[in-house]
């Protein structure tokens, strides 16, 4: 009786590891509570002091390779000064950029008046200071430049997504900007301010999201990526142009990687070659981001930056019951480029909490052969899905069970990422909760470089 016992345990166990060849879901049960925005009143969106004062301030890439710095900010009360006054550490010597003025209406709303201005030919690794606002109340902040563009350069990227301005957002950010291991820049996966959830796609809230972040998007870049809750499509109250708050205010260097619209686009950082693509502009074949991507991909030299980023917003590997498959089109397009050309690694958001894929391909599918399954494949990216930074939304609960094979970790909780890549072999990955110390890596992994090192790295992930 014992032993038959023992083989009936064995034999379930067998059939529940048959059902469910996936990795690991979490045991992690974080408490849910409702999420929040923050009120109007907060102390994170108090208006700084003085006459026309310059809010809003950040600043992102200007140029492909790191020498130039694209700076943003806004007056509230009249038109001010455009110029930009800058010097590096350590020297006297002041220089200064105009730049341009733009405001915009949406509804009843009117912006203040929005400034952004290209600071160019910097040194790398360098930290500058920087004023705005000029003859009203000046500002000034910093940022330090990136290293020269080389194949051994290390650099740590930190990862942000779905962010919004609840109270959970503000944790995340500060998580962020607490962490012992400092990134250098923020690759920010979409969906920025959640205004569009508010009646009339309330813009008064992308003001406050933008003095919110300003005290980190001031001195560090942020690498934008376009998600859904930047459309602000609103035909119903006469807004018919997509993407208008968030184009005015959010600008990219979109034309110096030869692309026609500022939601696809590539940039080097150290020793990263990073491509931005928009999961919500035209993507067929022959349509612009196509045509673009099809002639970017082959540009990148892995022998200078060996280290091939994708970042977009919809995530095409999912194992959550949110937003299931909307990016599939998007993968049947481009997924075979992704392994032809051995992406490192893709980030996506759009999905409330965290997961992580094996490297895994679901290219051989045409129809008539029924391959229509993932297959475990080393020239293919991990998949990582970040959209927990906080947002109006709240957490995605709801997973698919059971956990599918090409899953490799899994968990509804609110965080944020580290990228610190060593040399063109080795990177280390983190993923922190919030409601943990930095001891805890909730998620962590070594990823080996898919053309300097393209070993097996499946069996390195830790988690």
């Amino acid at each position: 009786m014992g032993r038959l016992f023992v083989f009936l345990v064995i034999l379930l166990n067998v059939g529940v590891m048959m059902r469910c060849n996936g990795g690991k879901t979490s045991v992690y049960v974080r408490q849910v509570d409702k999420t929040i925005d923050m009120p109007l009143d907060s102390d994170v969106f108090c208006l700084p002091p003085g006459y026309n004062a310059p809010q809003q301030v950040h600043i992102t890439q200007g140029v492909i390779d790191g020498t130039a710095v694209i700076v943003s900010w806004v007056t509230p009360d009249e038109p001010g000064s455009s110029l930009v006054v800058y010097w590096p550490e350590n020297t006297t010597k002041k220089k200064v950029a105009e730049g341009k003025l733009r405001t915009y209406t949406f509804f009843k709303y009117t912006s203040g008046f929005i400034y952004y201005c290209t600071i160019r030919k910097l040194e790398h690794s360098t930290k500058y200071y920087y004023e705005v606002g000029i003859g009203n109340t000046t500002r000034e902040f910093w940022f330090i430049t990136p290293p020269p563009v080389g194949p051994d350069v290390p650099y740590t990227f930190g990862l942000i997504g779905d962010l919004g301005q609840s109270y959970d957002s503000n944790r995340t950010l500060t998580h962020y900007e607490n962490n012992p291991l400092k990134g250098g820049a923020v690759l920010f996966v979409g969906d920025l301010s959640y205004a569009d959830n508010y009646p009339n796609h309330d813009n008064v809230r992308w003001d406050t999201w933008g003095r919110f972040v300003e005290r980190n998007l001031a001195y560090q870049p942020w690498i934008w990526t376009a998600g859904n809750h930047e459309i602000d499509f609103a035909p119903e109250i006469g807004e018919t142009k997509p993407f208008k708050p968030y184009t005015n205010r959010y600008h990219v260097p979109y034309k110096a990687s030869g692309s026609t619209e500022p939601f696809w686009y590539s940039i080097k950082r150290a020793s990263a070659y990073i491509i931005v693509l928009s999961s919500y502009s035209a993507y067929g074949k022959y349509t612009p981001q196509y045509k673009w991507l099809e002639d970017e991909l082959p540009k990148v030299n892995r022998t200078e930056t060996p280290w091939l980023i994708i970042l977009m917003h919809s995530p095409w590997y999912n194992s959550y019951n949110y937003h299931y498959m909307e990016g599939e089109t998007m993968r049947v397009m481009y997924e075979p480029w992704f392994v032809q050309y051995k992406v490192d690694v893709v980030f996506a958001g759009h999905v409330h909490a965290y997961e992580r894929s094996e490297r895994i391909s679901n290219v051989a599918y045409n129809i008539i052969n029924g391959q229509c399954n993932p297959i475990v494949d080393q020239s293919a990216p991990v998949y990582i899905t970040i959209g927990d930074g906080g947002n109006l939304e709240g957490l995605a609960t709801n997973m698919t069970e059971p956990q599918p094979s090409y899953s490799a970790y899994r968990e509804a909780s609110f965080g944020h990422a580290m990228f610190d890549i060593k040399n063109r072999t080795h990177a280390y990955y983190v993923w922190h909760r919030n409601q943990d110390g930095y001891a805890v890596e909730a998620d962590k992994m070594w990823f080996f470089n898919r053309h300097w090192h393209p070993v097996d790295d499946s069996t390195t992930a830790d988690s």
